[in-house]
């Protein structure tokens, strides 16, 4: 990774900051999907308790070059300050930033009801309302992005980790929504 652009969030009354996020990273992940790009990574240097107005892609110059050839952002441009393509500076360190997904969702519960139903298994109501309980209460709290995805159209939520700070960067492959558990980016 040796580039980056930075887009700066500018929500105003009629859009706020989590939905400008939501529709600016949609249109991210479209574009990366339609070029299926795997060298770009991306990052969100604000974050705190939420991703932050700062939204970053890294990637060769060629490659955000290719980004940028077309105006992907589309209507939510007028919300945000999009940086020219700027070489990484040269003290940085580097992390990784990817997905985690919560492993007790409807569609499990669901399934545990129906085989309940059916007598198939070993659940019985007590074990639905407990799973029902935990899941209620153990609901990841990392920061996220809702996301309509290109391949199922389906609404999700990818919650974000950000890995430990390190001062070597490892090389590979991103998934079209610009997330790595391997690849860093340049955290600075």
């Amino acid at each position: 990774m040796t580039h980056y652009i930075d887009i700066r969030l500018n929500p105003k009354k009629e859009i706020r900051e989590n939905v400008l996020l939501n529709q600016v990273y949609t249109a991210f992940h479209k574009r990366l999907y339609d070029l299926k790009s795997k060298s770009i990574g991306v990052s969100f240097p604000e974050y705190r308790l939420k991703l932050g107005k700062l939204f970053r892609i890294h990637g060769s110059k060629e490659a955000l070059e290719k980004l940028q050839a077309k105006e992907w952002l589309g209507k939510y441009a007028a919300y945000c300050k999009v940086s020219e393509i700027k070489p990484i500076p040269d003290e940085v360190k580097y992390r990784t930033v990817y997905r985690v997904q919560q492993n007790m969702t409807e569609a499990k519960l669901r399934r545990l009801i129906k085989r309940a139903k059916e007598g198939k298994g070993n659940f019985n109501e007590e074990d639905i309302k407990k799973y029902r309980i935990k899941m209620l209460q153990g609901g990841l709290d990392n920061p996220y992005v809702e996301l309509r995805s290109m391949s199922n159209g389906q609404m999700h939520r990818r919650f974000i980790v950000f890995g430990e700070l390190q001062a070597n960067e490892i090389k590979g492959e991103f998934d079209l929504f610009g997330l790595s558990k391997i690849s860093t980016i340049p955290w600075f």
